[in-house]
């Protein structure tokens, strides 16, 4: 039987004092109980059965010696084939048996510091019976996936016997184990640990969606609830506690500590709410994703880690705060037991804020929040089933995650809205001087911050990489809801700047004020698709709108989901190969029947169904009927189709399950297309590099050739066209060598971007936004010049130009581009001077459009 692929439980480990040690406390009768050094006893890891197996066998060994994975060598020293531990319990050695034991382990447990962190403070003897306790923790590979793991500590009457238990992949109600673990003699306990382990490695995870999955260890029934989002982490937990254990002014200042990745070291007496706490706050800064070390549980022999040099976040216990504040430098301290947040060098933090606006609509929304249970349930009557009372618990909290994931998420997109704007995706440049400058100055030490972090790093990969993640989703409805509501009152424009952005960008860049400001009008890049000019349309929209202002109450109630359970069977009782296999027949038959059961106008939950049969298949060496599982995703939801796991099975198959393949056409088309998605995969690792590559925008700093103007000018933003940037190269270089000086460059660029920033203050009236289509926007507006119908303002969008007339506010069309069929520069008779003037022929009429190019003010 093969292990399953996506299963509960990784591996199960039993830490604690050995016998030896033990013994010696119990002969030295000591009044004193000494700190002992924990040790790894036991490791149980899937799979637990085998064919091989004997059948009289109850439970398979709980590690096989031929798994590819690391050994872990634990060396035992006795001298006598028979320990006798303090209790009378004996645990017998076979005669020649060797002394040191090969037992392989997952390759991501660290079993070096394993024990360490189940007993962060020690591992203390106590001569009375003490309650269970329960911490978490969380292993980061090199490529920062995490593994996370409980830990449960338990007192067991065996004079002063103390183990823990450690569960990797979930929170099992393990308190039911421990009942059994006290009252069991030494020589039953292996067994019982291996069979509990062994039962929930036959747990599959469901795949992200609306159906859960639930399974019963009595009298409880457990539930494994989905993902809601296939992109983003699995969310088990009370999202809330961070709201009771900190104001909402100070949660916002630990958010923007992450933020900009700050040293962090959170504190508590209770170690599970370390990381309880450092896991919610994490979630709501999703999707952007902490880059930095993260340890939130360090135990007592772990406090130097704390003089690292690098971001990171790490927790400890209370007891240290003290100590670490006075031994180190620039940590921030958070105190979870009294909601405090402070400097290690001072009581208060001095690191900007997270920006006014965004943090007004934060905490306008936490306000409503209703985070205390029982006053939000005290008008429902309490249940007299265990299951039940929890069902109730378990959908409060969920209803409540999900208010509070929208609140978090509304200040991330509140806090980096507008982004886009700056991104040149054909380059994968952010112009950050410019993002910077449309910040209020108030808030721009904080993005200063931020910019040069890897968290906001990695959040710009994704915009360029254009993922569709809750980010995008919650900007693109902002951005329709901001669009519908001033529709009908504002004229739609490039996003505004903040006021005196105008002479912000000639002091910073001191332009030649002999250059021809009309040099610095923007240029429509009038080859430009119309798909593409709308694109470019949704990323500029006005950014004071993107913070989302909204009366308290809105929002909180979102509409209910509806959610599926799929009931595993009953796990077999003796866990051996024959009734394992019948236990993954049943599954699989049992979802059988619920796919048909599910109408064809539910794909999404066929999908789900496909998937857990197919993980059953394969776990059950089925791998046809598998392939054939997954590829029914493609019909359902491919969102969910497991790539990977597919491309192993294809890899392992024999040549007899080939050639049975190949008869059936839907598996082998999906055989195909797994070995091309191979091909390509190979042919674009050399892009990868590039799609991680994010570059700022800097002005020249040389000379330019037309081949570095091309690109200098493409990702400044200022036009994407070649053909308009060659005749802007051409223009620039006339009576010169064919070269841009830097310059001459940032003169140009300066006088562009307050031609922009004069464009964005003009406000259409009603009247003209009646005349032009919803969504489109001025670039760039004259000076008021002397035309052919009138003396107006020439206003250029990405369709057409029209002229604002003076006086009394007029709309007249000039052309759409697709009209103009020609474009002159040439001369008009003005007294004895002759100014230069702007002819346009366009297609229909008659007459020619004229305009002045001299300036009347």
């Amino acid at each position: 039987m093969a292990e399953l692929p996506s299963g509960l439980l990784e591996a199960c480990v039993v830490v604690g004092a050995s016998s030896e040690k033990l013994r010696d406390v119990y002969q030295n009768k000591s009044s004193e109980l000494p700190l002992l050094e924990a040790e790894v006893l036991q490791i149980h890891a899937p799979p637990f059965v085998s064919k091989e197996t004997n059948s009289s066998q109850v439970i398979a060994p709980a590690f096989s010696r031929v798994q590819k994975r690391r050994s872990f060598i634990k060396k035992k020293k006795r001298d006598r084939s028979t320990d006798t531990l303090p209790n009378g319990d004996s645990m017998t050695r076979p005669e020649g048996s060797s002394t040191t034991e090969d037992i392989s382990v997952p390759k991501d447990l660290d079993l070096i510091a394993l024990p360490q962190l189940c007993f962060p403070g020690g591992l203390q003897l106590a001569g009375e019976q003490r309650d269970d306790s329960y911490h978490y923790l969380v292993f980061t590979d090199l490529f920062g996936n995490r593994t996370h793991g409980v830990v449960v500590q338990y007192y067991r009457a065996v004079q002063s016997f103390h183990e823990s238990l450690v569960q990797n992949g979930g929170r099992p109600k393990t308190r039911l184990l421990l009942v059994q673990l006290r009252t069991s003699r030494q020589g039953d306990f292996e067994e019982t640990v291996k069979e509990f382990s062994a039962k929930l490695s036959l747990v599959p995870l469901p795949p992200p969606g609306s159906l859960h999955v639930s399974f019963s260890l009595r009298p409880l029934q457990v539930l494994l609830p989905s993902r809601e989002d296939p992109d983003g982490p699995l969310v088990d937990m009370d999202l809330h506690l961070p709201l009771l254990c900190f104001s909402h002014t100070a949660l916002l200042q630990v958010l923007s500590c992450l933020l900009q990745e700050q040293r962090m070291v959170f504190f508590s007496s209770d170690w599970s709410k370390l990381t309880l706490i450092a896991e919610s706050l994490l979630l709501y800064l999703q999707p952007l994703s902490w880059q930095q070390p993260y340890v939130p549980v360090l135990a007592r022999g772990m406090l130097d880690f704390l003089m690292a040099p690098t971001a990171f976040l790490m927790g400890c216990h209370i007891s240290h705060l003290e100590d670490v504040a006075a031994e180190t430098e620039d940590l921030i301290l958070v105190n979870i037991d009294d909601g405090m947040v402070q400097s290690s060098w001072s009581d208060a933090v001095d690191l900007p804020s997270i920006p006014a606006a965004a943090a007004e609509s934060f905490l306008s929304r936490a306000e409503c929040l209703q985070i205390h249970h029982d006053l939000d349930s005290c008008h429902t009557g309490a249940a007299t089933d265990v299951n039940a009372a929890r069902s109730q618990r378990r959908d409060w909290q969920r209803r409540l995650n999900t208010q509070i994931q929208n609140i978090a998420l509304e200040l991330v997109v509140n806090t980096f809205s507008g982004v886009q704007d700056f991104l040149n995706h054909e380059h994968r440049v952010f112009n950050s001087e410019e993002f910077l400058r449309t910040r209020e100055p108030a808030d721009q030490m904080f993005y200063k911050k931020v910019l040069e972090t890897h968290i906001f790093h990695s959040f710009l990969r994704d915009r360029l990489n254009r993922k569709l993640d809750a980010f995008s989703r919650m900007e693109q409805k902002t951005l329709s809801l901001s669009h519908r509501s001033r529709a009908m009152t504002e004229s739609p424009r490039h996003p505004p700047l903040p006021k005196g952005t105008r002479s912000d960008f000639r002091t910073h860049t001191g332009p030649n004020p002999k250059l021809s400001k009309r040099l610095g009008a923007s240029l429509p890049n009038l080859d430009q698709p119309l798909n593409d000019a709308m694109a470019s349309l949704v990323l500029n929209r006005r950014r004071p709108q993107s913070v989302r202002r909204m009366t308290p109450d809105a929002g909180l109630k979102s509409p209910p989901k509806v959610v599926r359970v799929f009931r595993l069977p009953e796990f077999p009782p003796p866990l051996s190969y024959h009734y394992v296999k019948n236990y993954y027949s049943d599954m699989a038959a049992a979802l059988g029947k619920a796919l048909n059961a599910t109408p064809p106008d539910e794909p999404a939950l066929l999908a789900r169904y496909h998937y857990l049969r197919g993980l059953v298949n394969a776990v059950s060496n089925r791998h046809l009927d598998a392939l054939e599982d997954f590829q029914s995703l493609y019909k359902t939801d491919a969102e969910i189709f497991p790539s990977q796991m597919v491309k192993s099975l294809v890899d392992s198959m024999p040549n007899v399950e080939r050639i049975q393949a190949e008869k059936r056409p839907e598996i082998k088309g999906l055989i195909s297309r797994v070995i091309r998605d191979q091909e390509r995969e190979r042919e674009g690792q050399e892009n990868r590099s590039e799609e991680a590559a994010v570059k700022h925008f800097q002005l020249p700093k040389k000379y330019l050739h037309l081949e570095e103007f091309v690109k200098c000018v493409q990702e400044s933003g200022i036009v994407k066209d070649q053909g308009t940037i060659l005749r802007l190269f051409d223009a620039l270089t006339v009576g010169h060598q064919k070269q841009v000086g830097p310059d001459l460059f940032k003169d140009f660029y300066t006088i562009w971007k307050e031609t922009e920033a004069e464009a964005q203050e003009v406000c259409l009236p009603a009247s003209v936004l009646e005349r032009i289509e919803t969504g489109e926007c001025v670039f760039k507006l004259s000076s008021s010049v002397k035309t052919s119908h009138g003396v107006g303002k020439i206003a250029m969008t990405q369709r057409r130009l029209f002229l604002l007339t003076d006086g009394r506010p007029g709309y007249v069309e000039v052309a759409r581009y697709r009209d103009l069929e020609e474009v002159k520069v040439s001369s008009a008779p003005f007294l004895l001077l002759k100014i230069p003037s702007l002819k346009l022929r366009v297609k229909g009429k008659k007459e020619t459009f004229e305009a002045n190019l001299k300036n009347r003010d």
